[in-house]
């Protein structure tokens, strides 16, 4: 991507509403958190994400169940 095409993009999310623009300020400060991390998969670690990422388990719970099963009936 160069840097006029993400100026367009900039551009743009200036004109979302404050709240979204916050989403997005959020999200940047996140990557730049993850860019400063000393903590990084090995290039096998990485293989095998994307391996299982590719072909997941029979056995896997979607995460929504997961999350549905924990859930209070207060939120």
């Amino acid at each position: 991507m160069t840097k006029e095409q993400v100026k367009v993009i900039l551009d743009r999310v200036l004109s979302w509403p404050p709240e979204r623009q916050a989403d997005i300020a959020h999200m940047v400060e996140i990557i730049e958190q993850q860019d400063r991390s000393e903590l990084r998969l090995t290039e096998e670690q990485a293989a095998e994400v994307r391996r299982r990422l590719a072909n997941p388990s029979p056995d896997r719970i979607p995460a929504d169940d997961v999350f549905k099963r924990y859930r209070t009936s207060g939120e």
